[in-house]
Formats: structure tokens, C-alpha cells, sequence
């Protein structure tokens, strides 16, 4: 049975009462998700944080209750009493402590979510209690601003209800795609990891727009300026991105000479050799 149902709609069923363990980087962009007033969830959020002053941060808000573990010992395992819903958003390494020391204090029929790379879900079933479900995310920095993709997986103990619960946390800081746990770390290196590489993209085409002699000013306007156009046109138009690049590239012309030696350069290898290189890592750090 699940547990602290908020209040629901025909077309959006509530989130339950959720705590989180740990308000970093991504903690914090799922927690900024889960605030937006449009989201039915029963409030306030608890979250845990390793400081005092981490804690202070919500000290004026109604809808984010924070216990530091600087001053509670027992914060993670009061945070997570009566929640349906808890959410591990600590370090790979810290994660299964984290699971065994809240393990206990969970409900009957809670749903664990880690966000976690390379901690596969039965190593986090093994220290929690029957009855209790773990579904791993990989979520990314564009939920930040909302615009996040994440791929969620089901373990072992999940139903179908507990991933569509997941989902639907998920989709308050993004995108979801629902796929087999074996697929995660394929996910991790594809849209996981995915900002990193659009990044590395601009950075080099900045400096290589400033030995075309541009100003580093001019430089990063032209690469961002375009990188983010691009972006938005992709997404407005509907069309593919094969389709919008053969849509610039005029036979003859002077941007079907700059793909020929890209793709010269050996871009579908390159990509496959980077992207197993990222998955291959994630399975040595299953295995430690």
C-alpha cells in the first residue's frame, strides 16, 4: 500500500509525501522541479544536508522542510518516516550506506529512487526491506532550467505503478524515457553525459573561430548564438536533425566542403569509441 498520497486530478494523479537524502547539483534541480506550485505533491518536501548552514537555506520556506545532519544524527532516517517516495541524491560511494541506514525507518511500500551511476539496484535491494521498491535515474544538468531527459529502470522490486510514479517525478524537471536497468548506463552516456560533450563542441569551435582571427568576445557570440538557435530551431521545426543539416548544406556550396571533412575526420567511430568508453566505465564502477 502506498503511503501520504497527495491530492490527485483525472489527467495528473499527486505525488506522495517525498523525502531526499542529499540536495546537490542534481538533488537540488529534482527538488526545484518538485516546487513548482503546478506540481501536485503532498508538501512540505523534507530533505536532509550534511551542514547546519545547507539546512538554513530553507529555513523561511513552507514547502521544503531541511534537517542538517550536522545537528541530527538520526536526520535521514526522520526524513524518510512516512514518505512514499524517497530519493538517494548522495555520491555513488556514500549511496548503499545511505540505503541501509534509512532502511528500517522506511515505510511498508516505499518507492527508493537513486540517482546514482554505477550502483546497480540490487546492490541497493539487498540492504532495504521486502516490500520496499528501487528504480535508478539518470537524469541530467538541463533539469536545472526544466529542460532535463531522464532514463528511469525498474529493479528487481518495482511494479509498473512504482516506475509510473518515478515517471512522473521525473517529468517535473524534464523529459523520460522508461528502459531496462541494462540499458542505464547506455543512458548515462548518451544524455547523462550528453551536456559535456555539446560543451566540448562549443569550446572547440570558439577557439578555432578566434585562430580564424576573431576576439574571444566575438568568438563565443557567434559559437553560443548559433549552438543555441540551432537548438530551438530543431525543437520548433519537428523536423529531424539529418534533415535540417542537408537544409544548410547547398550541393556545391561552402557548408557541404566543411561536413566533407568533418565526416572525413572519422565522426561515427569517433562517437562509438567515446560513448563505450563512458558505458565501460560505468560497469568498472559496478564492479568495485
Amino acid at each position: 500500500m502506498r503511503v501520504n498520497a497527495a491530492s490527485e486530478t483525472p489527467e495528473q494523479p499527486g505525488l506522495p509525501r517525498t523525502a531526499m537524502i542529499g540536495v546537490g547539483s542534481m538533488g537540488g534541480a529534482i527538488l526545484q522541479g518538485l516546487r513548482n506550485p503546478s506540481v501536485a505533491i503532498t508538501r512540505p518536501i523534507v530533505v536532509t544536508t550534511r551542514s547546519a548552514a545547507s539546512a538554513a537555506e530553507y529555513a523561511n520556506t513552507t514547502d521544503v522542510t531541511a534537517i542538517a545532519l550536522e545537528d541530527d544524527a538520526e536526520a535521514n532516517r526522520r526524513a524518510v518516516a512516512g514518505a512514499g517516495l524517497v530519493i538517494l541524491a548522495v555520491k555513488p560511494w556514500l549511496l548503499i550506506d545511505a540505503a541501509r541506514e534509512i532502511a528500517q525507518a522506511l515505510e511498508p511500500g516505499a518507492v527508493v529512487v537513486s540517482v546514482a551511476a554505477g550502483v546497480p539496484s540490487a546492490a541497493i535491494e539487498a540492504v532495504l526491506p521486502a516490500g520496499v521498491a528501487v528504480v535508478r535515474a539518470m537524469p541530467n544538468t538541463p533539469s536545472h532550467i526544466g529542460r532535463g531527459m531522464t532514463g528511469i529502470a525498474g529493479g528487481a522490486t518495482a511494479s509498473a505503478a512504482d516506475v509510473e510514479l518515478v515517471r512522473r517525478l521525473f517529468e517535473t524537471v524534464g523529459q523520460v524515457i522508461v528502459v531496462r536497468e541494462d540499458q542505464i548506463n547506455d543512458v548515462a552516456a548518451v544524455s547523462g553525459s550528453g551536456p559535456a560533450y555539446v560543451f566540448l563542441y562549443v569550446e572547440e569551435m570558439i577557439a578555432a573561430a578566434e585562430r580564424l582571427g576573431f576576439e574571444a568576445a566575438q568568438a563565443r557570440q557567434l559559437v553560443r548564438q548559433t549552438v543555441l538557435g540551432a537548438a530551438e530551431l530543431m525543437e520548433s521545426s519537428g523536423e529531424d536533425a539529418a534533415q535540417l543539416r542537408r537544409n544548410v548544406t547547398s550541393p556545391k556550396g561552402t557548408t557541404e566542403q566543411a561536413i566533407i571533412e568533418l565526416q572525413a575526420g572519422g565522426w561515427p567511430e569517433l562517437f562509438d569509441r567515446a560513448l563505450a568508453a563512458n558505458v565501460r566505465r560505468s560497469r568498472e564502477l559496478e564492479a568495485e
